[in-house]
């Protein structure tokens, strides 16, 4: 297109390890116009954002441009010098990264961050500058701008930081934006909140923009035009409606079949890497329930900054009021709600990492909420409730190899076990879970996305547990790894009989995964219900919201119209 904002012709980007030189972008090529928003699709590793690094001079030193131009207002931005990059980004090109806390500087006002971009490009008057930071938070639509322009990041929920970030972005009215999966780890409600401010702001300013991202139903709402990657390559490139309506690329046709949207049920996402034989449906328990939760209360004092100190208040957060809910052996329960709606509180009084104002918690129809939490991590029903938690890279020791976190565990809760035994649980458990055992010797760093989620829930399967609390374990996930992930503990649950809480805010995963799903709101639970009742007929109008928000992939026959 003659008038594209940026043009990226054949650019190939390649890295050096210590295993040699490994090639990351291989011959890429897109266009962006102004007042565009381009979406860029693929798994992990496919090098969408090593293609907007490269364009924003942003590439880690290993790296090294081998080919290719991006011209960006008649200039390569490729072969720009640093002082001139700097000029460029933040007033011509702005970035909104992944995680808005890690991108923010935890140790300033969120207020003076967007100004001191204001008066790195466009020196003012410190009046102007205040006015221009309000005139920013007002536009994504923050209440109480003044206030919020001197709270710390820390103070701030992800959604907002979020908006912080935009508004950090588009403070000197940059003619290019690159969003880099800007809603990863943000619920339904947020993120369709944070993505129609994104695009009103870029339609409202004619603003050409990227949008990076492995949901393929967020694009398909919010884009114009989607480029899919693999394996460093652009293997399609055309308009929302084609992609949608018509996939030329197996790829592509792969990466559709794999969004939990795209399918009615779990057996119809795309096939495991390792195919399993299918488990037979659940047969229907009885008896008592392996977990059962009574009137459980959570709250917390809330703290007022003093003069020189943190100073109590007697206002008190009610973080969860009066839950119960109870979970057959096999049974899935999805527990579902925006943040901030009690649902890691809740889960964590069930695992006993915290310890609840009032109620009880029941294993197996014994009460174990009145052991304190230390005490509990060190007695046998420990090893009964296990947890697998949202982000598998932070939660293994980087130190370990994939035998010692698995084993770990098992020496902790069972440590009476010989050698022998020990190296039987861990193989057992990772071959529960299609873990390779080639595998067990290498470490966090040496594995992939997908791998190391499945080493997490291995290691809460070695002690064979009763219970896993399941926290938003696909959540940064690529849908293909997600598919994986998703029949495997659906296989587990049903041959191996392990009942499953399912903390999530994808409802297109918990509708695919769960026989029960409870929604949580304001720390009470207002619906729960069969799935399918819960999503066919919402009973409640916050459950109506919740499902009204949650990103779809158009039907073939909606595409052709889009």
């Amino acid at each position: 297109m003659s008038d594209a904002l940026l043009s990226v012709r054949d650019l190939s980007v390649e890295f050096r390890t210590r295993s040699g030189i490994v090639p990351a972008l291989r011959g890429v090529s897109f266009e962006v116009a102004p007042g565009e928003m381009l979406g860029i699709v693929g798994e992990s590793g496919s090098g969408k954002s090593v293609t907007a690094y490269s364009v924003l001079g942003l590439l880690e030193a290993s790296a090294r441009v081998t080919g290719g131009q991006a011209i960006f207002g008649g200039r390569d931005v490729l072969r720009l010098g640093q002082a001139a990059l700097n000029e460029l980004r933040g007033a011509e090109m702005s970035i909104v990264f992944q995680n808005p806390r890690t991108a923010l500087n935890p140790i300033r006002p969120v207020g003076a961050q967007i100004a001191d971009v204001i008066a790195r490009h466009d020196p003012a008057p410190p009046a102007v500058i205040r006015e221009r930071v309000l005139e920013a938070l007002r536009q994504m639509r923050i209440a109480e701008p003044e206030r919020r322009a001197s709270a710390y990041p820390f103070e701030l929920s992800g959604g907002m930081c979020q908006r912080i970030g935009i508004a950090m972005a588009l403070a000197c009215a940059p003619r290019l934006l690159i969003a880099d999966e800007p809603t990863t780890g943000l619920d339904v409600t947020t993120q369709a909140a944070v993505m129609d401010l994104f695009r009103d702001a870029v339609r409202a300013r004619g603003v050409g923009s990227i949008l990076i991202t492995h949901d393929l139903a967020l694009a398909s709402q919010y884009c114009d035009r989607i480029v899919v990657m693999q394996t460093g390559k652009v293997v399609e490139d055309a308009p929302v409606s084609e992609i949608f309506a018509r996939p030329r690329h197996p790829y592509t046709q792969r990466l559709l079949r794999s969004t939990p949207s795209s399918v009615d049920r779990i057996e119809d996402l795309v096939p495991e890497e390792e195919p399993v034989a299918p488990a037979p449906p659940r047969a229907p328990t009885s008896g008592p329930p392996v977990l059962e939760v009574r009137g459980l209360r959570k709250s917390y004092a809330l703290s007022r900054p003093g003069l020189f100190w943190w100073r109590r208040n007697t206002e008190r957060l009610q973080a969860v009021g009066g839950v119960g809910l109870a979970i057959q052996p096999g049974e899935a329960v999805g527990l579902v709600g925006e943040s901030g709606c009690g649902k890691s509180t809740l889960s964590r009084m069930i695992c006993r990492l915290i310890q609840p104002d009032e109620g009880e918690v029941l294993l197996d129809g014994e009460p174990i909420h009145r052991i304190a939490p230390g005490r509990f991590a060190r007695m046998p029903q420990r090893r009964q409730i296990q947890m697998v938690f949202q982000d598998p890279t932070e939660s293994l020791n980087p130190r370990f190899s994939v035998f010692d976190a698995i084993a770990d565990p098992v020496k902790q809760l069972m440590p009476r076990e010989g050698t022998a035994l020990l190296r039987q649980r861990v193989e057992r458990a990772a071959a529960q879970v299609g873990l390779p055992l080639a595998l067990l010797p290498r470490y966090p760093h040496q594995l992939s996305g997908g791998q190391k989620a499945r080493v997490g829930i291995a290691r809460a399967m070695a002690v064979e547990p009763r219970l896993l609390v399941l926290d938003e374990p696909t959540s940064a996930l690529d849908v293909s790894v997600q598919a994986v992930v998703l029949k495997l503990l659906t296989r587990l649950r049903r041959q191996e009989g392990v009942a499953q809480l399912f903390v999530s805010h994808d409802l297109n995963v918990v509708r695919l995964l769960c026989d029960r799903i409870l929604v949580m709101h304001k720390g009470q639970v207002v619906e729960s219900g069969p799935a399918e009742q819960v999503f066919n007929n919402p009973a409640h109008d916050y459950t109506r919201s919740l499902l009204a928000a949650i990103p779809r992939l158009p039907m073939p026959q909606e595409a052709g119209t889009l």
